[in-house]
């Protein structure tokens, strides 16, 4: 779906918003479809020098654009950068537990991966269980009792922030 914007009066503030993020020179903005691939360095420069006065492809004096992928691009190994660190996301791909045949033997199926971040905010996934996902996760309290028939998807995240509040949304699927 294409969508454009056109705002007669600039005198409000989402116009205004809207002038700073966009300077109005290149007309509507084009159809935008996922890039799968790999970022251009030559792309990044307009959006990054967008309204600075320079011209594409300059950078003010003692800049330099560095392209930074799959972690932070400053060092966050100190501890005031822990709420990072303290992030998990849980997705529970699917878990399932059902009675099976007349002898009423338990099947019980799950597929959970944990990812984390690392020290310099590298995101990595590693496989865990039901058993692992923190209380505040709803969907699965009865797995393992007498085989009531379940069937959870879901993604959990929670995380500490800097005072050490803890904090959590899930999704399920």
């Amino acid at each position: 779906m294409g969508a454009s914007y056109q705002q007669d009066d600039r005198s409000s503030l989402g116009g205004r918003i809207y002038d700073i993020l966009f300077d109005g020179t290149r007309g509507p903005l084009p159809q935008l479809f996922p890039d799968t691939s790999p970022p251009d360095a030559e792309a990044v420069v307009p959006a990054v020098l967008r309204g600075n006065g320079t011209e594409h492809g300059q950078l003010p004096e003692g800049f330099a654009l560095r392209l930074v992928q799959d972690r932070a691009d400053i060092d966050i190994s100190g501890p005031e950068f822990n709420f990072v660190r303290s992030i998990r996301v849980f997705d529970v791909r699917y878990a399932r537990q059902h009675e099976s045949g007349r002898d009423g033997n338990c099947n019980r199926n799950a597929d959970v991966v944990l990812g984390t971040y690392g020290t310099q905010g590298d995101f990595s996934w590693q496989r865990s269980s039901p058993g692992f996902l923190p209380e505040a996760h709803v969907g699965l309290e009865r797995w393992g009792d007498h085989c009531p028939s379940i069937y959870h998807r879901s993604v959990f995240v929670d995380w500490r922030d800097y005072e050490g509040n803890y904090g959590f949304e899930q999704v399920n699927y």
